[in-house]
């Protein structure tokens, strides 16, 4: 009973831990999409594309950074993967099976803004981690935003 007990207490400090973190994390990610899509305001599709692209770029902070699509899901903008640019993502799928990219495009189009939980691997990995994205209808341009940390 006494394990127990101790078993309860450690639960509920890893909680109090990462409650918080990720609620930092959360705030970070909205942060960065809302400071770019005021980017593409102000300065316009070509220099905020070529800014999201910039692995060392303003859309980089740690394992968090902005991604770009078309409303048509071709990816048009993303710093680390160089090969997916061009590239049609309707069709990709996670390790469980979910069309996360075709959940993005129903966010950005339904919604304006939210959030979606998925597999992808981190930058330099193979192993897909879990992931949150807040996804960003960009406003006056048929493209969508997102940012999103790993959870592991």
């Amino acid at each position: 009973m006494k394990r127990l007990g101790y078993f309860a207490v450690s639960i509920l400090l890893v909680l109090a831990w990462l409650v918080p973190a990720c609620a930092e994390r959360s705030a970070d990610c909205e942060a960065v999409v809302r400071q770019c899509a005021d980017m593409f305001k102000e300065k316009g599709n070509e220099a905020t594309l070529q800014a999201i692209n910039d692995s060392k770029g303003p859309f980089v902070k740690g394992d968090i950074y902005i991604f770009a699509l078309s409303m048509d899901n071709v990816m048009v903008a993303h710093p680390h993967e160089r090969l997916l640019k061009r590239m049609p993502m309707n069709n990709i799928k996670d390790n469980n099976g979910v069309f996360f990219f075709q959940k993005f495009k129903e966010i950005a189009e339904k919604q304006g803004s939210g959030w979606v939980e998925y597999l992808w691997a981190k930058p330099g990995e193979k192993e897909a981690s879990p992931k949150r994205s807040f996804i960003m209808k960009v406003p006056g341009e048929n493209l969508y935003i997102g940012a999103g940390y790993y959870l592991k």
